[in-house]
């Protein structure tokens, strides 16, 4: 169960990631003139998808990681994260303060290295790549023959 937790938390993961770059686009696109489909994408993509696979990765967190305290409160961020850069999108009826809700996309930045870091873990503990900590770097021990 845990392990296929912990492909779900990987999968959901992956998913903001990719939907980080896909909502730059769209968003660009609305800016070049693509007009409201593209906004009416970034939005949806934003909230449906991106902001509930968040929430959908703090879930698979507790399944996945159970009693690992650590590892789920970092999950837990990363949906309070997305939820604080939503809550600064401009309201439409009143777009002031654009210093203020320009947070919004630099927000979305850290977001996907948010995203990237919990992907990266989750290919690491599921055996598909290697950990390349401080320990692999370090100069290995001599054995008992002196090599």
């Amino acid at each position: 169960m845990k392990k296929v937790a912990t492909w779900l938390n990987l999968l959901f993961a992956s998913i903001v990631v990719v939907g980080v770059f896909l909502q730059a686009y769209f968003i660009a696109s609305y800016m070049m003139g693509a007009g409201q489909s593209a906004l009416d994408a970034h939005g949806f993509l934003g909230f449906a998808v991106i902001h509930g696979s968040e929430v959908l990765v703090f879930v698979t967190a507790i399944a996945a990681f159970w009693r690992n305290w650590r590892r789920i409160a970092v999950d837990f961020g990363f949906p309070v994260l997305g939820t604080i850069q939503i809550f600064l999108l401009p309201p439409d009826e009143n777009p002031s303060s654009a210093w203020l809700h320009g947070l919004h996309g630099l927000l979305a930045l850290f977001v996907l290295v948010y995203a990237a870091y919990i992907a990266r873990r989750d290919l690491r503990l599921l055996g598909l790549i290697r950990h390349t900590g401080a320990d692999e770097t370090a100069v290995p021990e001599r054995t008992a023959r002196g090599f």
